[in-house]
């Protein structure tokens, strides 16, 4: 699936993997994130972290609508603030996604899948 946006001169279509690269960069840029997971944590049956060609493994795009909605599975390390770490990524994730692909999403969900101890 790809998220169509309409303009005046015609619709633009982005792809899942430019816009999984965009939000993994924005995620993983974040203070206290270890990196992002695969959203199909009980399939998979163990937690992975992503390197940036799978990124789409760890990004959920929805759209219905006008309303765009993107779903993120991270990892965190402990000892972090797991809420501040969040939304600093529902905001990193909307200024980049606006500045770079010119839409803004409507719902930003963070999912954490676990946290890990530094070793």
């Amino acid at each position: 699936m790809a998220i169509k946006i309409p303009t005046e001169q015609g619709q633009i279509t982005l792809s899942n993997e430019v816009i999984a690269t965009v939000v993994g960069a924005a995620v993983t840029d974040n203070y206290g994130v270890v990196g992002m997971v695969s959203k199909n944590l009980l399939r998979d049956n163990l937690i992975e972290i992503l390197k940036k060609e799978n990124y789409q493994k760890g990004i959920v795009l929805t759209q219905e609508n006008d309303s765009i909605s993107v779903d993120v599975y991270i990892l965190v390390t402990y000892g972090t603030k797991i809420s501040v770490i969040c939304r600093n990524i529902q905001q990193t994730i909307k200024y980049n996604v606006n500045r770079l692909l010119g839409f803004e999403p409507n719902y930003v969900n963070v999912h954490v899948q676990g946290v890990k101890l530094d070793s």
